[in-house]
């Protein structure tokens, strides 16, 4: 085969050509962990920053607490509180931007080409203004001196202002509206590709409107509902601004968390280590997803 020296040289060629690019992407996308990594194994110094001396005590208190005065372990009720809070608040967030962002990219892929381009230029408006304004404007609606409060006292549907800000129903609104996006532009895309003759074949077939859902159209938008649940779940799981903004201080989340520990709590190994195992879990949340998503697909013989 005189080709096949040819090709291996081009090869080479290509990886030599693109060897900078993706040196420079290992070193950016693995040095920040690596600094986390180290930085968990060591002692949290008097004013922030670390000491360089090894230590496992910041791991020891993810988990347990250790009493100052008798020295009894515990478990890290705050903690693994913080955690749960957030891992429910981004599935919620998924799920409800799931349900509704289906039928909203259904109903956009449906339109004729103009309606389409205008729908989805809508869409993406709010990626123009910055993520601090838009939360700022979500504070703004739900607080009690709000526009829905004030709208509601107007009309009588109320007594007295509902208390919606500062509780993780505030949060979870406001995750759902910034995110919202990140799932419709993923579900149009793989709906825009669906071959609408397969609904008129399953309606030939018999078959009702659940069961073309159900195995007909989802299996045909997996990768769309997979590519949007991630885009939505990653940054909701470690949201910082939103919950900072809705949630104020009695609903943190563990973005909020970490921050406070570089910050206020000057106990950088102990932050560095929440940050590692928050991002074990999100990969770990990410290969079960992805494999539960996709264990249905075989290939057809």
């Amino acid at each position: 085969m005189s080709g096949d020296p040819q090709q291996a040289a081009a090869a080479r060629r290509g990886w030599l050509l693109s060897a900078p690019a993706l040196l420079l992407l290992a070193v950016g996308a693995t040095g920040p962990l690596a600094i986390m990594l180290v930085y968990s194994f060591l002692e949290p110094g008097d004013y922030g920053n670390v000491e360089w001396a090894l230590s496992f005590e910041a791991w020891f208190n993810v988990i347990l607490n250790r009493d100052i005065f008798d020295g009894t372990l515990s478990f890290a009720d705050a903690h693994l509180s913080i955690f749960w809070r957030s891992a429910k608040l981004a599935l919620l967030t998924t799920l409800f931007a799931f349900v509704v962002g289906f039928p909203t990219a259904w109903f956009i892929a449906t339109r004729n080409a103009g309606a389409r381009t205008a729908l989805l230029f809508l869409i993406t408006i709010p990626f123009w203004t910055n993520l601090l304004i838009r939360t700022f404007a979500i504070n703004q609606i739900i607080r009690n001196e709000g526009f829905l409060n004030t709208f509601l006292l107007w009309i009588g549907a109320i007594d007295q202002p509902i208390v919606m800000l500062y509780t993780d129903f505030a949060v979870f609104l406001g995750m759902t509206y910034v995110y919202l996006p990140l799932m419709v532009l993923p579900l149009f895309a793989a709906i825009d590709r669906f071959d609408m003759a397969l609904l008129q074949a399953g309606y030939d077939l018999y078959a009702s409107r659940w069961q073309i859902l159900r195995h007909v159209i989802v299996p045909v938008v997996k990768p769309g509902i997979i590519a949007g649940s991630i885009l939505v779940f990653i940054p909701a799981l470690g949201a910082y601004v939103t919950p900072r903004i809705l949630g104020g201080g009695r609903n943190m989340m563990i973005g909020n968390f970490i921050e406070l520990q570089f910050g206020q709590g000057r106990n950088w190994p102990l932050g560095a280590a929440l940050s590692v195992v928050l991002l074990v879990l999100v990969s770990a949340a990410l290969i079960v997803y992805t494999r539960f998503a996709t264990g249905g697909d075989k290939p057809h013989g």
